[in-house]
């Protein structure tokens, strides 16, 4: 038998063993309730490995340190930025404990290989000043407009997520208590306080913006906060067009996003006194290492005010 022909044979077994070992870690992400997009950038990933596993006549359980480290490897020599090879890396991670779990292997060897090292990009954070010219300059004449001030009211006061904002409901909203119930990354739920001009923004929208907005309301939308001028729940691409229009008309500098407004509330909670635990708590990091990245925004803020102002610096 030719060495080709031999190729050929053991080629369907191999991707019999990556197709079924993709399965297992998606039916895995499902039992954990993993969202729909983290599944797809997952599978994307693993897949991406699986053809490159393919290449080199591997199957799953012999995949090995070695082999992870030359793909990552491989991915750099492409051009891969630290922060995509992080990623994939992740997911052969999550792919082989899947593995492990189901007592395919005896060891992750994902396990064993360091993660790129990651440039640390600090966080566009607005300044009060500006924070509160793109709220106050956001008119409540139509209904638009009034579901646009409460939305980024809401989100700069809450420190949300762009997914967070538009998966809100009416009830979520305790008026009388003054805090909303968040639906956060892994459908951990959190309560947070919501500032006064942030409660009487939603109210002007509930009262004159919303029942407008919810007469061609769609099945899906009866119980949404935020919905589009159709009467649909808003998309994060809708949030995030919206805060783009309102930078450009208010003239405020480019880079406005809604995480902008999230590392703001953040950041201006740090200044005000904030201690780190109490900011993981409203924004929902799972590990307090998260929320240290505000540490350093305000060590750069403090560096830069010294260079401005001091005659020796």
């Amino acid at each position: 038998m030719s060495i080709e022909a031999g190729e050929q044979q053991r080629q369907p077994p191999l991707q019999d063993a990556w197709t079924a070992a993709i399965s297992l870690l998606g039916e895995d992400l499902v039992r954990r309730d993993a969202a729909e997009r983290s599944r797809r950038a997952y599978r994307t990933d693993v897949r991406q490995f699986a053809d490159w596993a393919l290449q080199q006549g591997l199957a799953p359980a012999d995949v090995g340190p070695k082999a992870v480290r030359r793909y990552i490897a491989a991915l750099s020599e492409r051009g891969a930025a630290p922060t995509t090879s992080a990623r994939k890396l992740a997911a052969l991670r999550a792919l082989f404990a899947s593995q492990r779990e189901h007592g395919r292997i005896s060891q992750n060897p994902a396990d064993l290989v360091s993660t790129p090292r990651r440039a640390v990009h600090l966080p566009r954070v607005l300044s009060a000043r500006e924070a509160a010219r793109l709220l106050d300059g956001i008119p409540a004449r139509t209904e638009l407009e009034r579901r646009d001030r409460a939305i980024f009211e809401l989100a700069y006061s809450c420190g949300l997520r762009a997914e967070e904002i538009v998966s809100l409901e009416v009830g979520d909203i305790d008026h009388d208590a003054e805090q909303l119930r968040v639906e956060g990354k892994g459908r951990k739920t959190r309560i947070v306080p919501v500032g006064e001009p942030a409660l009487a923004a939603v109210n002007v929208y509930l009262e004159r913006a919303r029942p407008g907005l919810a007469t061609a309301a769609h099945p899906e939308a009866v119980d949404a906060l935020f919905l589009s001028k159709s009467g649909r729940p808003l998309g994060t691409s809708d949030v995030r067009r919206r805060l783009r229009l309102w930078t450009r008309r208010l003239g405020l500098a480019a880079g406005v996003s809604p995480h902008a407004l999230r590392h703001s509330f953040a950041t201006h909670l740090l200044d005000g006194g904030a201690d780190l635990r109490t900011i993981q708590e409203l924004l929902g990091h799972a590990s307090v290492s998260s929320t240290q990245i505000y540490t350093r925004v305000e060590s750069a803020r403090l560096r830069s005010a010294y260079a401005r102002s001091h005659p020796r610096a």
